[in-house]
Parts: C-alpha cells; structure tokens; sequence
C-alpha cells in the first residue's frame, strides 16, 4: 500500500487525490500539510485522512508518507519538488510542471539523479477514452492536420491565483498546457510554434491563447480561453482517410464521445467505458513508483510540454 502525503490543502484535491485513494486497493492519503494554522486538521477531519501538519517540511519528514502529491500553484512546485526529493520521496505534481523549461529540466535531472519518479499530473492521458483515439490513429492514413481547444468559463476574480502570474496563472499555464500536451501524444512530435496571439486582461494576465504549430510538418492549432462560455474540449486529428474528433478528453468520465469519419466506413460515434481520469493516474503513479518505470508523464515529456509552452509564451511576449 503506498502512503501518500498531500502538500497543500487544496479544491482540486478532493476529486484529484481524495477519492481516488478511497477508491484504490493499492494506495492510501495518509496525512495533509497546509500552511494556514488548523486548515491541515480541518481538511483531514472533513476527508478522513489520519494525519495533518502545520507545515510542508513536516510531511516531507512524516516517515509515515512514502509519496508526495502537491497540490500547490505552479509557482511553488519547484522548490517543494526538489525537496521532496532531498527527503527520498518519489513526487506526483500538478500540472503544469513548473514556471519554465529551466525549472523543468532541473526537476526532471535531480529526478533521475536521485532515482525517484516524476511524474506530471496530466490524467486525462491514462484514461481509456484518449488511449483508444491513439490506437484508431493509424486508420486515417497520413495524418495531414489536429485542431485543439479547451475553454472554460472561470469567474473573473483577481484573488484568485488562476488569474495570477506570478503564481503560475494564466490561461496557457492552467488551461493551454492541456490541448497542447493532446497534440504532441496524438502527433508524436514536438512543435514549432509558427503563430501565436494572446488577449490580456487589464492585470497583463493571458486569458485567451491561439497557436499555429508545426508537428514535423503537420499544421495543427490550439486554441485556450480561461472566462469565455461555454465549456469546450475537443481534440480532433485529420488523415488522407477521415478525420477522429473526441470531445472533452480532459475530463471524459463526465460525459465525452468519440466520432469517427473514415473514407469507406459508417461514420461512427461513440464513448469508451472507464472509470474517472484521476482513479487511472493514481494507478499510474503507483505502478510507476513500485516497478521504476518512468509513466507517461514524467521525464522527458513533462520537460517538453513546459518547453512548447514557454516557446507559446515568448511567442506572444509574454516571456
């Protein structure tokens, strides 16, 4: 059973960490560490976890914790990573990584350094619905084209660190890492930002992003808007056979389908069964810690979606 430690009692953790570790057989959230005099105790009480600290450094010493899931905003996931690490503890991060490609690499270096798994916490890639578009790729032929969206509509709060740069918000850090990491899985390559434009808010925070990308010669364009209605995402892939669009490949245990138009066949659409995107990255992330093996997320991919990224950024000139 492997004993995991929550570093930062935040919304995300509920569904994220919470209740898949109710769920699984094979791990179990073992203690909390919050900041905030009595939150750790509060959240722990509120979700049954045993144990809560009143500081980060006392989880990472908690010989009880044999993994870290940090729940922190990007811009602290650096230096709780790298320590992490100093205290011996493999490390689930949230999405993104980090600030930058240079903050990435270290992470990814003193991993491997220290023989630890990384890994980033995009769990849409582990579920069912996003494994199946990638075994149905080799149908439409030469693939000629991907388009990629993710808008949610958040309410505009200044206080909220979504909206907060410095934090590690924006809309490509919270939502633009996402369709941007469904192209490079689906294309298996790494893009040449050709474009890129950007609307600011009044704080110079991006809360849309638009992308031209060039995948070894394939074109594709992503596009993310952080308040903009209504909820969309969809990644779609075009081929000389047809073309396969799976709608909401983010979060598709909460309503997606998959839509196949393919030269010679039946158009088709239909869902894949699975459980939630988060129950099949725990298991990811335990597998990965028992046999060493580097999952999907981790190392060199987790470096090169921050790589792609930032590249989005300085596009804009906003790096």
């Amino acid at each position: 059973m492997l004993r995991i430690g929550l570093l930062g009692a935040a919304n995300i953790a509920g569904r994220s960490i919470v209740q898949p570790c109710a769920r699984s057989d094979a791990a179990t959230l073992a203690a909390v560490a919050a900041r905030r005099p009595g939150a750790a105790a509060d959240y722990a009480a509120e979700h049954g976890i045993a144990t809560a600290h009143d500081s980060y450094e006392a989880l990472l010493e908690d010989d009880g914790v044999d993994a870290i899931y940090i729940a922190l905003p990007p811009a602290l996931h650096f230096d709780w990573t790298l320590k992490a690490f100093k205290a011996g503890k493999p490390v689930l991060v949230e999405k993104p990584i980090g600030m930058t490609e240079a903050e990435a690499r270290q992470m990814v270096d003193t991993a491997k350094a220290a023989g630890l798994i990384l890994m980033e916490a995009f769990h849409d890639r582990y579920h069912p619905a996003f494994l199946h578009l990638l075994s149905r790729l080799p149908d439409l032929g030469k693939i000629t084209g991907a388009e990629a969206r993710f808008h949610v509509d958040v309410p505009w709060n200044p206080a909220n660190i979504r909206f907060d740069p410095a934090m590690g918000g924006g809309c490509m850090m919270d939502l633009g890492c996402y369709p941007l990491h469904w192209l490079r899985c689906a294309l298996g390559a790494e893009p040449e930002v050709r474009q890129a434009t950007a609307e600011l808010t009044e704080l110079g925070m991006d809360r849309r992003i638009e992308a031209e990308l060039d995948f070894d010669g394939v074109p594709a364009r992503m596009t993310a808007d952080l308040i903009d209605p209504p909820f969309r995402a969809t990644l779609t892939i075009m081929g000389e056979n047809g073309t396969l669009t799976l709608d909401n490949p983010c979060l598709p245990h909460n309503g997606h389908f998959l839509r196949e138009e393919i030269a010679g066949a039946p158009v088709r659409q239909y869902t894949v069964a699975g459980g939630t995107t988060y129950d099949y990255q725990l298991a990811a992330f335990v597998e990965a810690v028992r046999t060493g093996q580097r999952p999907l997320t981790g190392g060199a991919d987790a470096f090169a979606n921050m790589a792609a990224l930032e590249a989005i950024y300085r596009k804009v000139g906003l790096r």
